[in-house]
């Protein structure tokens, strides 16, 4: 028995570990130096599988990231370890964070999936992301971390909003032409 329990705690460790490795996908790049806790009721494991299941009141927090859920479910493959996923199901699933400029952002959706070979984020059911006063919401969201890429869907007969402020367009319209100016200068 007490050889079980060793193994137990050492694969909830390893799972621990899988989900700290896919939090910089959207963190602060300081957030990823900081400890990571995982907080909930239940956790459980399916060593055959290699599957973690945290259930009930699940809250992650990591530097400035802050993310709740109902229940998260790490799945890696024995056979490749490039193949992990993370998903979180919540009502929804809600995170905050700040980003590399000190701005927050945030969110929510119904599930929250992150496939760890491709840095895929996709935020599905109800999805809306918020920063600053901008927002966009439709029923898909989702984010390649490597190319910074967006995209958001909604189904049919619906239609994906977003709200942009116009004066923080105009923040970044001096600072736009602020930079041409630098740059036209050293030329």
């Amino acid at each position: 028995m007490k050889q079980a329990t060793k193994q137990y705690f050492i694969q909830g460790a390893i799972a621990s570990a899988i989900l700290a490795l896919s939090l910089p996908a959207m963190a602060l790049k300081s957030d990823t130096q900081q400890p990571m806790t995982i907080n909930s009721v239940k956790q459980s494991l399916d060593l055959e599988k290699n599957i973690t299941t945290f259930t009930d009141d699940v809250v992650i927090k990591q530097g400035s990231i802050d993310i709740k859920a109902n229940k998260v479910v790490v799945t890696r493959p024995s056979s490749d370890s490039d193949k992990i996923v993370i998903e979180a199901f919540g009502t929804p699933v809600t995170f905050y964070q700040l980003q590399d400029d000190g701005k927050p952002i945030k969110g929510h959706a119904a599930k929250a999936r992150y496939e760890v070979d491709k840095q895929l984020v996709t935020l599905t059911g109800n999805a809306y992301l918020e920063q600053l006063d901008s927002n966009i919401k439709g029923d898909k969201i989702t984010y390649v971390v490597p190319t910074q890429q967006m995209e958001a869907f909604s189904d049919k007969g619906k239609r994906v909003t977003t709200v942009i402020l116009p004066a923080q367009l105009q923040e970044k319209a001096p600072a736009a032409a602020s930079s041409s100016a630098n740059t036209t200068k050293s030329k």
